[in-house]
């Protein structure tokens, strides 16, 4: 016998562990089967499950445990990310807390270090993973540092070097002066903060002067250039002509670039190529030689005037401003707002450097990239993403992949005594080349830098399974058939996959990138620690268990729309699992217990046809759903038909059949099987949502199940199944039962209040329908008599279902006058509430200003007014037309 409710932490642990044990995910025991195959995007082993991962992985987790039930062959290839800067941070912070550096133990001894860590702390996130029953083939699980996958890394980095892909070159970079390495894109953090803009006049040669605008006075120190746009007015005269540096002397030249823009500060732009990004693409336009005046700690360096060196860049700052105010050379400072770059792991500012670097030609290898998604051999879904792979893969810059840390791949480069690079798979190896060079044997040094973490990641797909050697899981799985993943790494994950994908295996990586949105909060902000709205999605699984979040998440899970996602709405959906519990308790307490033999063809009854019918409609729109990735379509589907069909209509309607003393037997014997089969294909519909409360009633409902419902096939029933004669009669009567409560409910009748029931105009089909289900419809509306229509009455509420007029007389039951009073205040509520939306969302400042969440809520709101307003409106007619 079930339990009177559901308990989701016992639950959980055993039907994972029991999964896992039995091989219920491993890939390849499907002979003969098509395969599917997504690899996890893998997490930083430093990572803790956060509600991004949780979103992500319960979508692939859906698709997959899907596909399973479906008889595919998956796969679905779990691993972990090294995670370089993050990983070396923490163990740097345990050796910061004995007093020690990575440098007191030298490289070898650090990386054991971490490899120590990481032995013992690294697994956290794929241990939160299997709680959120993320179904992945775990025996098949690797790391991105181990022997296979760096093996793999040192082949591409070697092989594309000697195509000329690879290339060493001194261009500006993202660096952090705290942690003393480039970093990428996704790394740096923009921060929007008030600073100022300063006006300095730099002297003309032969007299006058060019007024330029900096928000980095530092920088100036550094200057090659001050550039003016072509077709402004105020500076042709100036073109070509040079200003004097001031503080430093150097002449520099005024250049015509369309990137000045007449229209900010004063039109005119001093141009520091080693300092600013935009700055150095100027500089290389018009040859202006690029002067790096900051070392790697933002400190100045030898190459400013004396006074200056040494000084941090913001202490020099201070010093270059007031100086120019000495000189007469600060012509006025303002406020401005601006967008500041930080690391988000040091919390610095970052600095463009000029450092040399090693590079990868992105451009060259996006070309087949971009050419694969315009043939559509990639889709994206939603459609509209593959605009913003475009625009950045048509844009693309040269890729840094060198990082100054020590976890990590170490670049496989090393020097001769002249500085000649040797690129080869292993120190051997370079020696051999060194000594067929020079001669004779040299000694060698490794370049020290390490590789970004993305370029070993955008391997992924296939240094999975087994590459560079040619594997059966390689030739079976790839090219793999979804990736499900965030729009934000579209750039730095997905488009580096499809470029090394079809660079090394000549095939693209995935055939559909499905892009969901972001998790934020219930007011549709984004989630930060800062703003204190982090929710931590095992707090929730403690809470409500990993079904419900799951579900939750599904559910709002629309495409192009970002998951607004509050505690309530979880508890929302934890009810649904315990709407689910309670109907199989019915079922089993009822003898509705499955039958090997049934047979859903075989139905005779009518309302047993009908939820038969609507079972299989059911199964075909979730499986086409999820055909299409529409996710929170899927749920929505199983979500109506198991809580509003099967629970609130077929079971109420069958509670006589079932409990009635004196009930026909057969008729008793043949719904007590189709509740149980129908029960049976709710848990298989719903299992790749909620895997663990759909395998727990599977195992408990019958003691003679064969398997676990984990190895199930997906309900494939026809839709031949489908009775239209059956479903216009019972579908007829929850209109009908619908209508009635929904007056009651509008008309406040008290929920004890028995009233009769009267139609008019209903052909004999109703009127024998009604006569077949009177007691029903009395039961489940509370109404005490049905009859036709006599005549006018008055104080009577009128409905239209199908053809017939029902006529429900409320006069005597509630107070009509009372009653129209109180729609029409509540009428008189809604309106103001729809004008104060409708001014704020007419305000065009507010919609310029506000967060676009706060815009889209305010919009939500009106339209949930409206449609509040159209209701009482519509009960207040049929209210004025009783009296």
């Amino acid at each position: 016998m079930l339990d009177k409710t559901f308990n989701p932490a016992e639950v959980e642990r055993r039907h994972y562990a029991a999964w896992e044990s039995s091989g219920a995910f491993a890939a390849g025991g499907q002979a003969g089967a098509a395969p599917f195959a997504i690899v996890i995007p893998p997490p930083n082993v430093t990572g803790s499950l956060h509600m991004g991962h949780a979103l992500n992985n319960t979508l692939q987790d859906i698709l997959v445990r899907w596909r399973r039930m479906k008889g595919d062959d998956v796969l679905w290839q779990p691993g972990t990310d090294h995670a370089g800067i993050a990983t070396q941070m923490v163990v740097e912070r345990q050796l910061a807390a004995e007093k020690k550096t990575r440098h007191d133990l030298g490289r070898h001894a650090f990386i054991d270090r971490v490899w120590t860590w990481k032995e013992q702390s690294g697994g956290t996130i794929t241990g939160q993973l299997r709680r959120l029953g993320a179904s992945c083939d775990w025996s098949r699980e690797r790391f991105t540092m181990d022997e296979g996958l760096s093996r793999a890394v040192r082949k591409v980095f070697v092989d594309l070097h000697k195509q000329g892909l690879i290339y060493r070159d001194k261009r500006l970079v993202n660096w952090d002066p705290k942690l003393h390495t480039a970093i990428s894109d996704l790394e740096v953090e923009q921060r929007e903060v008030k600073g100022k803009l300063w006006y300095f006049r730099y002297p003309l040669e032969g007299g006058g002067h060019v007024t330029v605008a900096t928000t980095r006075p530092e920088t100036m120190l550094g200057d090659t250039g001050v550039a003016v746009h072509p077709d402004d007015e105020r500076y042709k005269d100036v073109i070509g002509k040079s200003v004097i540096l001031p503080l430093v002397g150097r002449k520099i030249p005024v250049v015509a670039d369309e990137y000045a823009d007449p229209t900010k500060g004063s039109g005119a732009v001093k141009i520091t190529p080693a300092h600013d990004f935009n700055d150095f693409e100027v500089g290389r336009r018009h040859h202006l030689p690029a002067i790096n005046v900051l070392d790697r700690d933002a400190k100045m360096n030898n190459e400013v005037p004396e006074r200056f060196r040494g000084f941090d860049r913001f202490v020099a700052r201070e010093k270059v401003v007031a100086e120019m105010e000495s000189l007469g050379l600060l012509e006025k400072i303002e406020e401005n707002p601006m967008i500041v770059p930080y690391g988000d792991r040091s919390g610095v500012v970052i600095e463009p450097w000029l450092t040399d670097q090693w590079y990868v030609n992105a451009k060259k290898l996006a070309e087949p990239a971009i050419k694969a998604v315009e043939e559509g051999r990639t889709r994206f879904v939603p459609k509209s993403w593959e605009n913003t792979y475009f625009e950045w893969m048509r844009n693309i810059q040269p890729w840094c992949v060198s990082r100054q840390i020590w976890w990590g791949h170490q670049i496989p480069a090393w020097y001769g005594p002249d500085g000649h690079i040797f690129v080869e798979l292993t120190a051997e190896e370079a020696a051999e080349a060194a000594r067929a060079h020079y001669g004779r044997a040299v000694e060698l040094k490794q370049d020290e830098d390490v590789l970004d973490t993305w370029f070993s990641s955008a391997l992924w797909p296939f240094s999975t399974l087994g590459w560079p050697d040619k594997t059966p899981e390689l030739e079976r799985y790839y090219p793999t058939s979804v990736l499900v993943t965030g729009f934000d790494i579209i750039f730095f994950w997905v488009a580096r996959m499809m470029m090394m994908g079809l660079h090394f295996m000549n095939e693209v990586p995935f055939r559909t990138v499905y892009i969901h949105a972001l998790v934020r909060d219930e007011k549709g902000q984004k989630m930060s620690k800062s703003k204190g709205n982090v929710i931590d999605p095992l707090d929730l699984i403690d809470k409500f268990g990993a079904d419900s979040l799951r579900f939750t998440l599904t559910a709002l899970a629309v495409q192009g729309r970002d998951v607004k996602l509050s505690e309530s709405r979880v508890e929302g959906y934890r009810n649904f699992a315990t709407k689910i519990w309670n109907a199989a308790r019915f079922c089993e307490m009822n003898g509705c217990l499955p039958k090997k033999e049934f047979d859903p063809a075989s139905v005779r009854l009518t309302l047993n046809r009908w939820i038969v019918g609507k079972t299989a409609e059911a199964a075909a729109l979730a499986d086409a759903a999820l055909q299409e990735f529409k996710f929170n379509e899927a749920a929505g589907t199983i979500y109506r038909f198991t809580w509003g069909t099967f629970c609130d209509w077929y079971l109420e309607f069958i509670k006589p059949v079932l409990q009635e003393e004196g009930a026909d037997a057969v008729a008793k014997a043949e719904t007590q099987a189709t509740a149980a089969w129908v029960l049976d294909r709710v848990l298989c519909l719903l299992h790749p949502i909620m895997p663990f409360i759909t395998e727990e009633l599977w195992q408990r409902i019958a003691s003679d199940r064969s398997g676990a419902l984990v190895s199930e096939p997906w309900p494939d029933i026809p839709l031949s199944l489908r009775d239209a004669k059956a479903e216009a009669e019972a579908d007829g009567l929850v209109e009908l039962i619908s209508a009635i409560r929904a007056v009651r409910a509008e008309m406040n009748v008290p929920a004890a209040a028995k009233i009769a029931l009267r139609h008019r105009g209903a052909s004999a089909e109703t009127a024998a329908r009604l006569g077949r289900y009177g007691d029903l419809i009395r039961r489940l509306a509370r109404i005490e008599a049905i009859g036709p229509s006599a005549g006018a009455e008055k104080g009577a509420v009128q409905v239209v279902v199908g053809e017939a007029t029902f006529i429900l007389p409320l006069a005597g039951v509630i107070d009509l006058a009372a009653e129209k009073a109180r729609l029409d205040k509540e009428i008189a509520r809604i309106e103001g509430e729809i004008v104060k939306f409708d001014k704020k969302l007419s305000n065009e400042s507010f919609v310029a200003k506000a967060p676009p969440e706060v815009v889209e809520t305010e919009r939500e709101r009106l339209a949930e007014a409206r449609a509040h307003q159209a209701r009482v409106k519509d009960a207040r007619e049929r209210l004025i037309a009783a009296m």
